[in-house]
């Protein structure tokens, strides 16, 4: 294992409007497309729009308890450093590795994902064909220098941001009925036992549906080692951010409460093999566009694109933080001349390559990725939360004024405690019948992440009998932002 070291060998570069759709356009996704129809199916207009609400609140908490540490320690990977250095390296550890392989995993979820999409145009062409061409087109973009994974999530994300504008004003128009017919105006929203169906348990399974679809906003923690101005581009990021990923999300399941009732059977099987009823294209031909479906088809093609690019560069700052924490192995973290750290890239790349077992042994594994990679996502943000409360802690607890901060989360404590608590429900809610019914085979794959984190965290603790750090011992010194890049520098010690 590499000796513990704060230096950081990665090149600024990403500017703020990188950042900022970075984070947009990883929110934006197959969860909004197509998922968000099981969510009306399931509890209806009202249910789905609270659901969606709460989680996209409690994620725009996460996003302020990242950017707080992120403009104070500025690191390439940044979460699991902080889980290491503000409560205990055993956890950062732990942490660190199974979100490597998650989005390591996610990479090989997305090109899978993305030769299926692509046989909708051609079915006659196996899939992992189109699969290795996106592999490679992703390994390729994230072994340039960091800029070139800016730019191209940016004109990805704007491809979405674009569609999403489209489709909310389609869908305004539809509902008047200035397209498709005439005026459906708002009935679907009392139809039946709508707006709320099923009450609060089907709320809380939206909040499963809405976390997924939510996944991914931390990458703006994890850029801000690369970042040209993290203590101005951040909390730009994250404030932007929030609002339109609420209004977004929220608007268009409003729209599609309207233009379709909750009880269209549609809504619960869109799926990427099926496109053909997602609620976005259901939509859009209601509107009289019979080309909706290659549309969205192309959308969806570009959001798992830029999944699996997000996947792949977060998987490989997060091997690289790791190696410079000393918990990984040093190659880990070496960079080429450009700042790409090559070997954790290749590393990850071993995972992805995953893929194409589908191909060889069939879609069984393609279910096995999606499942077992689930779970560690709602883990992360849990580890962000609890990282964010002792950061405070520590910082107060050392003397240091909050004045000095560059940034400050909003309503804090409420907003890591709100986050550990939803992030707790959804955990355990991720297969309830398994865990009624016993069946052991689901339960495995479902909270595979559990054991496995666990694991890692026995295993650090007893070789290097790692502990929690004690609040005065807790490191805030290094990776602290030069005091040209914001106004306060180190911050100083409030008078006795």
């Amino acid at each position: 294992m590499a000796e513990k070291t704060t230096e950081n060998h990665v090149k600024r570069l990403l500017k703020t409007r990188h950042l900022s759709m970075i984070a947009l356009g990883g929110s934006i996704g197959t969860g909004l497309f197509i998922a968000s129809g099981s969510a009306i199916h399931t509890a209806g207009p009202g249910g789905a729009i609270i659901g969606y609400a709460i989680m996209g609140m409690m994620v725009y908490f996460l996003m302020t308890s990242m950017g707080e540490m992120a403009t104070f320690m500025p690191i390439s990977g940044s979460f699991a450093s902080y889980c290491t250095r503000f409560i205990d390296p055993g956890l950062g550890f732990s942490m660190g590795w199974i979100y490597w392989f998650n989005w390591a995993l996610t990479v090989a979820v997305d090109s899978t994902t993305a030769g299926i999409v692509m046989n909708f145009w051609f079915p006659h062409i196996p899939s992992w064909i189109f699969s290795l061409v996106v592999l490679i087109y992703i390994i390729t973009v994230n072994a340039l220098e960091v800029r070139a994974f800016g730019e191209m999530e940016y004109w990805l994300a704007i491809i979405k941001v674009v569609t999403v504008i489209l489709f909310l004003i389609i869908g305004v128009a539809v509902i008047l009925g200035i397209m498709g017919g005439s005026a459906i105006g708002f009935s679907n929203l009392t139809y039946k036992e709508a707006p709320f169906v099923g009450g609060a348990p089907t709320i809380l399974s939206v909040f499963l549906v809405a976390g997924f679809s939510f996944q991914g906003t931390e990458l703006v923690g994890i850029t801000a080692g690369e970042s040209e101005n993290p203590g101005k581009s951040i909390p730009k990021a994250i404030h932007s951010t929030f609002w339109r990923i609420l209004l977004f999300y929220i608007l268009s399941i409003f729209v599609i409460s309207c233009v379709l009732p909750y009880t269209s059977p549609n809504l619960l099987g869109s799926s990427v093999k099926d496109i053909t009823i997602s609620p976005f294209t259901l939509v859009f031909r209601r509107a009289g566009l019979a080309f909706a479906a290659s549309v969205m088809n192309a959308v969806i093609l570009t959001a798992v694109i830029s999944a699996a690019n997000s996947g792949m560069y977060a998987s490989t700052r997060m091997l690289y933080s790791m190696a410079h924490e000393g918990q990984a192995w040093k190659i880990f973290g070496e960079t080429s001349k450009s700042g790409v750290p090559v070997y954790a890239l290749m590393a990850s790349t071993l995972v992805a390559c995953m893929t194409f077992l589908t191909g060889i042994i069939g879609p069984s594994v393609y279910e096995f990725l999606i499942d077992s990679s689930g779970l560690a996502g709602f883990l992360t943000w849990m580890g962000m939360a609890a990282a964010h409360l002792r950061f405070r802690k520590a910082y107060v607890a050392q003397g240091y004024s909050l004045d000095d901060l560059r940034y400050r989360a909003w309503l804090y404590p409420f907003g890591p405690i709100l986050a550990l608590v939803l992030c707790t429900v959804v955990v355990i809610g991720q297969n309830p019948m398994a865990l009624l019914h016993g069946n052991w085979q689901q339960i495995i794959l479902t909270y595979l992440s559990l054991p496995l984190l666990l694991i890692l965290w026995l295993y650090y603790r007893l070789r290097y009998h790692s502990h929690l750090v004690p609040l005065d011992q807790v490191d805030l010194s290094g990776g602290q932002l030069k005091s040209g890049e914001i106004n306060a520098g180190k911050p100083k010690k409030e008078d006795a």
